[in-house]
């Protein structure tokens, strides 16, 4: 009997609107790794109420969360109340041949609202 293994297998998908800009253009491709759970600051995707996101999750002193988009355009999606799952983490971003990795899982890593 073989066991699938794919379920925890990187996968890749382009972004197709300027929500997460200036960090991650219209265009770029993001590499996630499938996790249930991030560090606060991460870049992920996740399900909120049955909608999928692709956003930076952070967490307030207070225990409240929220998922942020990187161009100030768009809402905060605050996560109380609702049912939502961080699906992965992304861990690099590619645009034009020029590669950026993330490192998710280490807390206070630099990244904005810790």
């Amino acid at each position: 009997m073989t066991q699938d293994c794919s379920y925890n297998e990187l996968f890749a998908l382009q972004v197709t609107d300027d929500s997460m800009a200036p960090e991650f253009p219209q265009g770029c491709v993001i590499v996630i790794e499938p996790s249930g759970v991030c560090a606060n600051g991460a870049y992920v995707v996740a399900t909120v109420n049955g909608d999928r996101w692709f956003r930076q999750y952070l967490k307030d002193a207070q225990g409240g969360e929220r998922l942020v988009a990187g161009n100030g355009s768009y809402p905060d999606i605050h996560l109380a109340g609702t049912r939502f799952q961080i699906e992965g983490v992304i861990i690099q971003r590619t645009l034009r041949r020029e590669v950026k990795h993330y490192r998710p899982y280490e807390p206070n890593n630099g990244l904005p609202g810790q």
